[in-house]
């Protein structure tokens, strides 16, 4: 578990659902509640909520020990938009409230971001989510919407992996208290991410898959992850990864492999409806 600034928990190994198809989400969030995650992490733009919503009432497991995320997506940015989007979400999750709710990109392009941060304060004091974070945003968008509430987002969701592992923008992060959680952690398939040396090697020295490895290394550096899998066995498999440790010299091979390579989006030009 991840302490937040808010005084919240938050399981540092999740259960991504990007890109998992309306169809298949609510069998594969089924069994990877199943498997052990507590943690899921969906957006109103994947379109599985309620897929998410419906495993989660399936599972049996108590409310308050499943931590879930959602995000509100960019045409729902200002005041208004945001409610409605708000409570379209908890609609379809079939919820009273989720653990955290995320701005989902910061579109500067419509300058909205800060009034929408306003609007989550709302929405947490309203107690329909119990922390408010954002996701994609830089520093300087980070430090906007400080200057404008006061508070400190209690996550920033960020691409983050061995090549492209935003070292500035975590120091700012652990600088403000604001935990960081990687989306894409092992990089999407967007490059030979395993095929990088020295993998091969830690993956002989302990015995363990390259997934593996990756995944360790984002939870020795304190990064919130939820790396996603259609095949229970492999869901099994990333969530095995407590039974050894990276060593130090390890951990810094891994570190240079950053290449400040961004796969995806620049939430600076960023304008996906």
């Amino acid at each position: 578990m991840i302490a937040l600034n808010d005084g919240n928990q938050i399981p540092q190994l999740g259960f991504g659902v990007f890109k998992v198809a309306p169809g298949q989400a609510e069998r594969i969030v089924l069994e990877a509640l199943e498997v052990g995650y507590r943690h899921i992490d969906t957006a109103a733009a994947y379109h599985n909520e309620q897929e998410v919503g419906r495993a989660i009432a399936a599972s049996g497991i108590p409310r308050e020990e499943i931590f879930v995320t959602t995000k509100l997506w960019n045409s729902d940015h200002g005041t208004k938009a945001a409610h409605t989007a708000m409570d379209a979400s908890l609609e379809k999750l079939g919820l009273d409230y989720v653990d955290l709710y995320l701005i989902h990109w910061p579109r500067p392009d419509l300058d909205l971001y800060v009034e929408t941060w306003l609007a989550l304060e709302e929405m947490k004091s309203a107690g329909k989510t119990r922390s408010i974070g954002v996701s994609n945003f830089t520093i300087a968008h980070i430090e906007r919407i400080i200057a404008a509430s006061g508070t400190v987002p209690a996550v920033d969701q960020i691409e983050l992996h061995p090549a492209f592992a935003q070292r500035e923008l975590r120091e700012f992060g652990k600088s403000k208290g604001i935990a960081i959680e990687a989306w894409g952690p092992l990089g999407q398939g967007k490059y030979d991410l395993f095929g990088m040396p020295p993998l091969a090697d830690i993956v002989a020295a302990h015995g363990v898959s390259a997934a593996q490895v990756v995944i360790r290394w984002h939870l020795q550096n304190g990064i919130i992850l939820f790396p996603k899998s259609s095949s229970r066995e492999r869901m099994a498999q990333n969530f095995d990864v407590f039974g050894f440790e990276l060593t130090s010299d390890e951990m810094a091979s891994i570190d240079a492999l950053d290449q400040g390579m961004r796969v995806g989006l620049d939430p600076d030009t960023n304008t996906n409806q």
